[in-house]
């Protein structure tokens, strides 16, 4: 038998997907000043991330890596080519694969960008464990999504 929703159910206040948009929406929005002195947006910055942990990925690896389609992932990446950060090569083995690799000036940005994580946890009052603790929680939760969306 299905339950009628009560009328507080459908309060977007009781939403957990309003407040999961809104929290990752602020979140961002916490990066933008740390990452402006790198020139970096905060999409950018996720590459290098990914980048700086594993160099030399190519196009569809980096997407995998960061959940994103090539259609997304190819403006980001024209626009770290040009800001000398990144470069891209077609393999000669395969030309529809296309390597990304850090530029030595991309290279260097991982030294000042290693203070944000600490930035964020300060303005969140947070320690760095706490924030583990949380990423941990919500890679449960995105694990759980992905699995039920596949079981449909």
């Amino acid at each position: 038998m299905k339950r009628k929703p009560t009328p507080d159910q459908l309060l977007l206040d009781q939403q957990l997907c309003f407040a999961l948009y809104a929290a990752s929406r602020s979140f961002t929005g916490l990066y933008r000043p740390l990452l402006e002195p790198l020139g970096l947006t905060y999409p950018q910055y996720l590459v290098m991330l990914v980048l700086w942990e594993q160099d030399g990925l190519t196009v569809r690896e980096l997407g995998q890596r960061l959940q994103l389609d090539s259609g997304t992932l190819t403006p980001l990446l024209k626009r770290l080519q040009t800001a000398g950060l990144i470069s891209r090569q077609r393999r000669t083995e395969d030309e529809r694969e296309v390597d990304i690799r850090l530029t030595e000036t991309g290279l260097a940005l991982r030294e000042p960008a290693s203070a944000i994580p600490a930035c964020i946890a300060g303005h969140l009052n947070m320690s760095l464990g706490q924030m583990q603790q949380l990423r941990d929680q919500l890679k449960h939760l995105a694990r759980q999504l992905q699995h039920s969306t596949t079981e449909d």
